[in-house]
């Protein structure tokens, strides 16, 4: 019995000798890393950003505030501007109606939390996309 239990001892230690040596020698987490990409790619990643930024994009949720006559539409605008500064705001003629549009938000997230906040004011705002414009 005390011949086998050496044996199995003397493997074990074996064992571990050989891992705690081989760890050693192992370079797991050393190395290097190259990327291959196109050059154009920069250039590409760039223009998306200026896109993204842009206040003018149609793809953005806007609030529309009041949509009516021209005298009432400027007094809307002008409470608008007063009340909630950190918004841009807008007067769109569509005929025959002059609108107060609000913001330009990139998720209709943002945008349903500003119309928590416009709604005490102007009750029958709401938030939509503008249709893309046909150059």
């Amino acid at each position: 019995m005390k011949i086998n239990n050496f044996k199995i001892i003397t493997i074990r230690n074996g064992i571990f000798l050989c891992a705690i040596v081989l760890s050693a020698f192992s370079y797991a987490q050393n190395g290097t890393l190259h990327i291959n990409q196109d050059k154009d790619i920069e250039k590409l990643l760039a223009l998306k950003k200026d896109m993204n930024s842009s206040e003018d994009a149609s793809d953005r949720y806007r609030i529309q505030v009041y949509s009516g006559n021209r005298a009432d539409a400027e007094a809307s605008r002008s409470k608008v501007m007063t009340s909630y500064n950190n918004w841009k705001t807008s007067l769109v003629y569509e005929t025959p109606n002059y609108k107060i549009w609000v913001g330009s938000f990139r998720t209709r997230l943002e945008a349903d939390r500003a119309l928590l906040k416009i709604k005490d004011k102007f009750p029958s705002a709401f938030i939509f996309k503008p249709k893309k414009q046909k150059a």
